[in-house]
């Protein structure tokens, strides 16, 4: 019982967090990817996968998915990527710690929050943190790069396990549907995925 109490309690402080947050967090149009075939002019292979690259880093370092690849054991939230609030730690597992797991407050599906600003309480089937491994936060897009061809470091992908992630994945897609206070990823995760299949049939080529 005390327990119960207490993740109530901290429920109702997080909602309350949400409820202050500025009105500028509502969602907003997303902006356009561009297409694999739009990198066809860049006549050397190495200059075109690097372009491929950086134009799927546009996904890749955007709110939606940065805040789920912090450095800490803190998950990061809002358009900022500023700290969760409540204090929230992701435990051994990723899925938050056995007093607080992260379903406490996100469930299977987006809610939406009646009377609130941000409008709805994120949530996914799978949501939880990225590993360790794969902590983007602070990195440079070539060394998010590097991260994502290392089979020891982005949970054993080939090239093959990575496009299927990329374009498939539904964790990987809330990123396009973050519900209501929330502005989407660029593009679609089907585009996203096109860019990552090129970006590895050009050679994978990372930016400095």
């Amino acid at each position: 019982m005390r327990n119960s109490i207490v993740l109530t309690v901290l429920a109702i402080s997080g909602l309350s967090f949400l409820a202050a947050w500025p009105s500028g967090a509502q969602q907003a149009g997303r902006p356009d990817l561009r297409t694999p075939e739009s990198f066809g002019s860049i006549g050397d292979p190495k200059a075109r996968s690097v372009a491929l690259f950086e134009e799927a880093g546009r996904v890749l370092t955007h709110p939606r998915c940065l805040n789920c690849h912090p450095v800490s054991d803190r998950p990061l939230q809002g358009e900022t990527s500023r700290p969760h609030e409540p204090p929230i730690f992701a435990g051994e597992t990723g899925l938050g710690s056995p007093s607080m797991p992260c379903t406490s407050c996100h469930g299977q599906s987006n809610f939406r929050l009646v009377g609130t600003r941000v409008g709805s309480m994120p949530g996914n089937p799978k949501w939880q943190l990225a590993p360790r491994e794969m902590a983007w936060e602070n990195q440079t897009l070539g060394a998010i790069c590097r991260q994502l061809k290392d089979p020891a470091r982005n949970g054993g992908k080939d090239f093959a396990a990575l496009i299927e992630h990329s374009a498939h994945d539904e964790l990987v897609g809330w990123g396009w549907n973050p519900g209501v206070g929330r502005a989407s990823a660029p593009g679609t995760q089907e585009l996203f995925g096109l860019l990552v299949k090129a970006w590895i049939e050009t050679g994978a080529e990372c930016p400095d």
